[in-house]
């Protein structure tokens, strides 16, 4: 008990002294972030250097970022409300002024943008310096203000580039670090633009306190020359600053005004050439000092916007370590994954290494090494991609493998996931109970009191409908969505992953057939690719008779939609990308009537069939070009209310093809064992087995 206290005293004790010691920081650190400007060379060098000198720790500590983010935006504000009240007035405004004024929103963007990615706890969990200026500060930070110092603010995605590939070539940044590169750069630039704004709002307050003056000592020579004395010694008793700003108003509105008031110029320029200046050398020395100010704002504005510009998903897949070690899949699936999935299995890689204590890399080495291992057979495609040992099923023997404790969490987790129905039905269950049962606690009954039975009754629909929205509601909460892994077909459909995209529908009207006919054009304009093919599944409406008399008025006018569509939309190949197939009626002794096969159902299993090369008959219309049946690979099956948005064919189609999602069919058991297919009510992925 006696170490508890000591452990949390010394906690708190040190989140103390480094709130304390950094606001001596914010207080006295005020001037602007430049350093010796370097050559892309030169930052390579420095880089290399910066990163063998750097001592880190790790551990939860105070968050040294936001209060930091706080204080510059406080800052900012304040004297942007300072300039906007000098512009009002019509006093004169410097460049930097008005650069400072036109894209303040540019800023504020940032600082509302920066807050967003800058979680409380985010800090927390990146490697901070543990000696020197910036102790108690993530390493990120630290890298990002020194190439703003050494760039003067002006920052490139060379010079990013360059910096960050030279300190790995010495110490690998984590993935997390990577990450906050963006977000350490817009801090630094920030608080440089915090630095500059606060010499900008104290030379505005100069200015404003030597026009004050100014104006007292022009009044009093129109109104009354002899108070000039008295007005000089009351100059003299409060010793304003004589800074550059301050002369420059004063000095400037006096000259010229005549004799009157050349005493008081005098005795500035005596307590000048006491200081061993002059107001013309103080002057020239103030307009240095703009020059370089207007440089930082210009230099800092424009790394805004170039940090807006920056394509940081490319940037942290090119130095990310763990990146280039799980290209190396021997599947050879993981490039061609779209950047999301990569960005999952890379996220997994960061979450064991921490729970296992090894390096990023080296638990994406194991995992390739894993992958490597397994045979090379037809059925063991799944087990050579990398992805099975970090989100497949062979996860838990590679947790096993690292070292990975089992914490009661993710125990309870995996219970959790292994008896799933048993859970949410018994949640269910009690809390029906328990709602049905509460009513009763405000009657008083006798245990064979029928009233009590009916009340009982009663409440069970009312208490289930509740149970069952509290128990999805806590379900969708506190349960993480498991992404499905997926290629990244944006640039196209493969032809060895043709897809179908079929609408199974029914013939009723003419109205209802243009309805069909535009919903699949729609489809197709949204979702264009050569290997993509759209197709209208078609049945009659249930009769008596075998045939109706509008029955062949409806098939000539869809057979003639899909050959228009064909017209309108050809294809280089010469092949057809709309296709019709309609079923006929049958007799259905059960129904009693003339249907379709299984209506929705039979469609599907008829046309499965049809593409597998059986079943030719059960379609009496097939319209299109049939060669390309047998390519066929996927289907996916629409309702026809249901829309399929701009490139959502190539994302469902990335689904199936990836490796972890194939299916794997035993022909023992007749069903798919293995692979996760993502279906829908109204929409349905499936795959055609040949």
């Amino acid at each position: 008990m006696r170490l508890f206290f000591e452990h949390l005293y010394k906690k708190i004790f040190s989140r103390f002294l480094l709130k304390k010691t950094y606001k001596h920081i914010i207080a006295t650190d005020d001037e602007p972030s430049r350093a010796e400007l370097l050559s892309i060379e030169q930052l390579r060098h420095f880089s290399g250097k910066q990163a063998r000198e750097h001592k880190t720790e790790f551990g939860s500590g105070y968050n040294l970022l936001l209060p930091r983010l706080d204080d510059n935006a406080r800052a900012l504000r304040e004297t942007h409300e300072l300039l906007v009240r000098a512009d009002t007035a019509g006093r004169r405004m410097s460049p930097t002024d008005e650069w400072l004024l036109d894209n303040f929103y540019l800023i504020e963007q940032h600082i509302e943008l920066t807050r967003i990615h800058l979680p409380r706890r985010y800090s927390h969990l990146l490697p901070r310096i543990s000696q020197g200026p910036h102790a108690g500060l993530p390493r990120v930070y630290s890298m990002a203000t020194e190439l703003i110092a050494h760039l003067d603010g002006l920052l490139s995605a060379e010079a990013t580039s360059a910096f960050v590939s030279a300190y790995q070539s010495v110490e690998a940044l984590k993935l997390s670090e990577l990450w906050a590169i963006p977000i350490s750069l817009r801090l630094g630039t920030i608080e440089n633009l915090r630095r500059v704004a606060q010499r900008i709002a104290r030379r505005r307050r100069e200015l404003d306190e030597g026009i004050a003056w100014a104006e007292r000592v022009l009044e009093a020579t129109a109104k009354e020359p002899k108070r000039l004395i008295h007005l000089l010694a009351e100059f003299v008793d409060t010793q304003p600053k004589l800074s550059a700003p301050f002369l420059s108003e004063f000095v400037g509105r006096l000259q010229g005004q005549g004799p009157a008031v050349s005493i008081i110029l005098n005795w500035i320029e005596q307590a000048l050439a006491d200081e061993g200046t002059t107001v013309t050398q103080r002057l020239q020395k103030d307009s240095h000092e703009q020059a370089a100010e207007h440089l930082s704002v210009t230099n800092s504005i424009t790394s805004l916007r170039f940090l807006d510009g920056m394509d940081w998903k490319n940037f942290v897949e090119e130095h990310s370590r763990v990146e280039q070690i799980l290209r190396r899949d021997p599947a050879g699936a993981y490039f061609s994954q779209d950047f999301a999935t990569r960005d999952h299995y890379r996220h997994i890689v960061e979450k064991l290494a921490k729970l296992s204590r090894r390096t990023e890399p080296e638990v994406a080495r194991m995992a390739v090494e894993q992958a490597s291992r397994a045979p090379l057979k037809p059925g063991c495609a799944r087990a050579r991609h990398v992805g099975s040992y970090l989100i497949g099923r062979q996860r838990f023997a590679f947790r096993k493998l690292l070292g990975c404790p089992w914490t009661p969490r993710s125990t309870l987790g995996l219970i959790f996931r292994r008896f799933r129905i048993f859970f949410y039905l018994g949640s269910i269950f009690l809390l029906t109970l328990f709602f049905a049962l509460l009513p009763l606690g405000f009657f008083n009954f006798t245990p064979g009191d029928r009233r009590l039975y009916v009340i009982l009754i009663s409440a069970i629909i009312p208490a289930s409908t509740l149970a069952l929205s509290l128990v999805n509601f806590a379900v969708t909460t506190k349960v993480a969505p498991h992404p499905l892994p997926r290629l990244d077909f944006s640039g196209g459909i493969p032809k060895e992953h043709r897809t179908m995209v079929i609408v199974p529908t029914l013939l009723g009207s003419q109205s209802a057939l243009d309805s069909l006919l535009e919903g699949l054009e729609i489809r197709y304009l949204g979702n264009r690719d050569p290997n993509l093919h759209f197709a209208l599944l078609t049945d009659f409406p249930d009769a008596d008779t075998e045939t109706m008399p509008d029955d062949a008025d409806l098939l000539e006018r869809a057979r003639k939609g899909i050959d228009m569509l064909n017209t309108r939309y050809p294809r280089k190949d010469e092949s057809t990308t709309f296709y019709l197939f309609h079923r006929p009626r049958i007799w259905n002794p059960h129904e009693g009537c003339w249907m379709a096969y299984e209506r929705k159902r039979g469609k599907l299993e008829q046309f499965n069939a049809l593409l597998r090369g059986e079943g030719q008959e059960a379609f009496c219309v097939k319209f299109g070009d049939l060669s390309r049946l047998k390519t066929i690979r996927y289907v996916i099956t629409l309702d026809t209310d249901t829309d399929l948005p701009r490139g959502s064919a190539h994302g469902l189609v990335g689904a199936m093809a990836h490796p972890l999602n194939r299916p794997r069919f035993d022909t023992d058991l007749g069903r798919v064992v293995e692979g996760d297919l993502c279906t829908t009510p109204s929409l349905s992925l499936s795959f055609t087995f040949t």
